[in-house]
């Protein structure tokens, strides 16, 4: 017990530490995770733990990760992917697997192992991908989407390259093996289970079939009467039991019939993604998924044998960036093809360019059924290792080189602003489009920029005239007319540039009003000490609107509602005015006690006040 308690201490100190600093320094998690396990890998070397046995536990994280990937896609949108999961995923398997096989036989591989090698570093690492992707929210770009859809496929791929290997095996490497095993008086008592063992081919099919079978009608006809039972007894650890009873049988399931669990959870995901208990099953796995994906990381940087890394440092760091650069090549090449375009084409290549989590699954396969010899699997596995570790660097250099310059190259130039009105918006969006739908309904023709090139293009399908620009630019300001306007509109997004531009406009053009968008209510009390007196609450209307609904569905007349929602926002509008005169932006609210008394005095008589005429609106017969 002790030996756990301080193994599991370990591990969680080294991640609380590390990931944090690592997420400062814009890292990321991933690298923090990897740099932790490295950090504590002398320490479990003396404690002589078994790296090795902690990563393949800590590998159900990846499978845990795609159960939640999968509740995110309809079974349409799989569908629709179907052409990126063939085309993407089998060119990028096909052509890194003859590629690196051709590499290995120059370098005087029997084709067999070349194969082999091939197969393993064909492979990606999903668990570093994804989350990465996750964490910065390019999962939906297309560049993630295709990043998606290779790992599918390369997760698919494994089930094919298992059966595969057996068949390379080596006579030579079996006789040493066969002699081994005479001499070491060990039997197979470590066999694992499997359903399939000793089946001819198409029982073997068959059995696979029905497995698949299982999960997807077990997933669409038994998942909510399982949850409807469980919640009678209204208790939250059943919840999150269940959840985890699911996705560990369906992994048993796949396992014992030799698939790949993450392949199984993903299809179970899938089958689920239009339930009703699917938000409850995110919210049951995610933290799980979290910790155990987080303990796969850091077993990958504790596992890196130095010592072997440092007798052969130039051959294995050359290797693993030749692999990356060769597996980068490859999918710029279908990047390509398939019209991948800008920085989402870098995303793509960088992000897929290392070796993958079942790579380590695979070369002890390879090993065990007489494929590669120990000694080269042992330096094969630092290549995979390194490969894993340098990735997030690969996102950094995405992010801090390649994603800013392909911004900066597909900005188009300003438009020049021919005709100028006396009224200006500034931003077409969900707020600015209405505003200028409304003048022009009025016969009005306001000058509008915008500075979403999309946005233009779309009202401009429509006939509506708008200009591109960055309206927070003095320079293009004054093209579009400010001197001589009577009117500005801010809606564009941002709180602190619409402050800053209110106080532009406010200080250099004092005679033009000025009509600007509050994000919330703090942003009110800025945009009032800035100068502006024409401020609108973003969603305060609607929600004034949705209150009257709420009061009339409870039964009282639209007159009392309206009345009651008239009172409700003069109290309000009053307060704003009364706390706004003690608001200062360069004071921080915690310390302005003036700020602070003004809003402790106004919500006691604001309570009392609306109370009373509330109760007066009330007391009056429902209509």
């Amino acid at each position: 017990m002790t030996d756990f308690l301080l193994l599991a201490f370990i591990f969680l100190i080294a991640g609380v530490v590390a990931v944090p600093i690592a997420s400062r320094l814009g890292l990321g998690s991933v690298l923090g995770y990897l740099i932790a396990g490295i950090v504590i890998s002398p320490v479990l070397a003396v404690l002589h733990v078994d790296v090795v046995s902690i990563q393949h536990f800590a590998e159900f994280g990846v499978v845990m990760m795609l159960f939640l990937v999968g509740l995110e896609l309809e079974p349409k949108l799989l569908w629709s992917m179907r052409a990126k999961l063939l085309g993407l995923g089998g060119g990028q398997v096909g052509l890194t697997a003859g590629a690196v096989m051709l590499v290995a036989m120059a370098f005087g591989q029997v084709w067999t192992v070349a194969l082999a090698i091939g197969l393993v570093f064909a492979l990606s690492s999903t668990a570093i991908v994804l989350q990465t992707l996750g964490e910065k929210g390019l999962m939906k770009s297309d560049g993630g989407q295709s990043s998606f859809s290779v790992l599918l496929f390369q997760d698919i791929a494994v089930i094919p390259m298992l059966a595969l290997v057996p068949l390379l095996a080596m006579p030579e490497l079996m006789e040493a093996m066969s002699h081994a095993a005479d001499h070491g008086g060990e039997g197979d008592h470590g066999a694992s289970m499997s359903l399939v063992d000793g089946l001819p081919g198409w029982g073997v099919a068959l059995v696979t079939l029905g497995a698949i079978a299982v999960v997807i009608v077990g997933g669409a006809f038994l998942t909510s009467p399982i949850f409807r039972f469980i919640a009678h007894a209204q208790l939250r650890e059943l919840f999150v039991a269940t959840a985890l009873m699911m996705v560990v049988g369906i992994a048993l399931l796949m396992t014992l019939v030799g698939l790949s669990p993450a392949l199984g959870t993903f299809l179970a995901g899938v089958v689920l993604a239009n339930s009703e208990y699917r938000h409850e099953l995110e919210s049951d796995i995610d933290p799980f998924k979290g910790l155990l994906l987080g303990l796969f990381f850091m077993t990958v940087g504790a596992g890196i044998n130095f010592g072997l890394l440092l007798d052969n440092l130039a051959l294995i760091v050359g290797l693993t960036l030749g692999l990356m650069a060769l597996k980068a090549g490859v999918l710029l090449v279908l990047a390509l093809i398939f019209k991948i375009q800008g920085s989402d084409r870098w995303l793509f290549a960088l992000g897929l360019a290392q070796a993958g989590e079942f790579g380590f699954v695979l070369l002890s396969f390879t090993v065990a059924n007489a494929v590669i010899p120990v000694e080269l699997a042992d330096r094969l596995l630092l290549v995979v290792a390194l490969s894993m570790l340098l990735t997030p660097a690969l996102f950094i250099l995405y992010d801090r080189v390649i994603a800013p310059r392909f911004s900066a190259q597909e900005e188009r130039e300003m438009d020049q602003i021919a005709e100028h009105s006396d009224i200006i918006i500034a931003g077409h969006g969900r707020v600015g489009g209405i505003v200028s739908r409304m003048l022009r309904g009025a016969g009005m023709n306001p000058t509008v920029m915008d500075f979403s090139s999309k946005q233009l293009e779309m009202l401009k399908s429509f006939g509506v005239q708008a200009y591109y620009g960055d309206a927070t630019r003095p320079d293009l300001l004054h093209a579009a007319g400010i001197a001589e306007a009577k009117l500005f509109v801010i809606a564009i997004d941002g709180k602190e540039q619409i402050t800053e531009l209110v106080k532009y406009v406010q200080q250099h053009y004092p005679d033009v009003h000025i009509v600007a968008r509050a994000v919330d209510r703090n942003h009110v009390y800025d945009l009032w000490a800035a100068g502006c007196r024409d401020i609108i609450r973003d969603t305060y209307d609607s929600s004034l609107r949705m209150g009257r609904s709420a009061i009339e569905c409870l039964g009282y007349s639209r007159d009392q509602a309206d009345r009651m929602v008239a009172a409700f926002g003069d109290m309000d509008r009053e307060g704003m005015l009364t706390v706004a005169e003690h608001y200062d932006p360069d004071i921080p609210a915690a310390e302005n006690d003036a700020y602070l008394n003004a809003i402790r005095e106004r919500q006691g008589d604001f309570e009392t006040t609306l109370g009373a005429r509330m109760g007066e609106i009330m007391a009056e017969k429902r209509g």
